[in-house]
């Protein structure tokens, strides 16, 4: 009985993972003039959406959420959703808390690599680059060919692109293997039909 509620509890949590990133997604391209450019989003190789994630601090300052990454299939179609987690930290003077969604558009291949891993540090391993908002800025061409990763995140209903340093995105096996039977490198790396 133990393991079939562990694997019930583990399948709805994928399922609300899921839930909450679509509906940021949708929250987030729902205002034209604040949308990620339609564009980008269709050139990028993968995006991960990682909603509500809370960052706290006194002094020393901490994120922790849980994040949705979907990969580009070879028919350019968005796959599965794979389960990761985001944290990071801080230094420094500062105090109180907020939630935020983030979202991330990984523009190509070599973006992709730090995935495959155990754990991946944007600023460290990765280059991030706010990413543009709004209609007119999907004609700049140098955001899509120049940045591994385009970031952005909205708090409290501002929508803007952000430059993230010092998050780690791990994956969250422990959720995949429960829901797919494989590790979320296998699931990234799978890209399927």
């Amino acid at each position: 009985k133990g393991a079939g509620a562990t694997a019930g509890k583990r399948a709805a949590d994928a399922s609300r993972h899921s839930r909450e990133a679509a509906e940021v997604l949708r929250r987030v391209m729902s205002v034209p003039e604040k949308e990620i450019p339609r564009d980008l989003l269709e050139s990028a190789e993968a995006v991960a959406v990682c909603p509500g994630v809370l960052k706290a601090a006194f002094i020393v300052g901490g994120r922790k959420g849980d994040c949705v990454i979907s990969r580009r299939t070879p028919k350019r179609q968005w796959g599965s959703p794979v389960f990761y987690n985001m944290t990071g930290g801080s230094f420094g003077a500062q105090v109180g808390g907020a939630k935020t969604d983030y979202v991330l558009l990984f523009m190509n291949a070599d973006a992709l690599k730090g995935l495959m891993g155990d754990k991946f540090e944007i600023g460290g391993e990765a280059e991030a680059t706010a990413g543009p908002v709004g209609r007119a800025a999907g004609a700049s061409t140098n955001a899509r060919l120049s940045a591994g990763i385009l970031t952005y995140s909205r708090s409290k209903g501002a929508f803007v692109g952000l430059s993230l340093k010092g998050v780690a995105i791990t994956p969250d096996n422990d959720l995949n293997e429960a829901f797919y039977g494989k590790k979320a490198s296998e699931l990234i790396e799978a890209r399927g039909d």
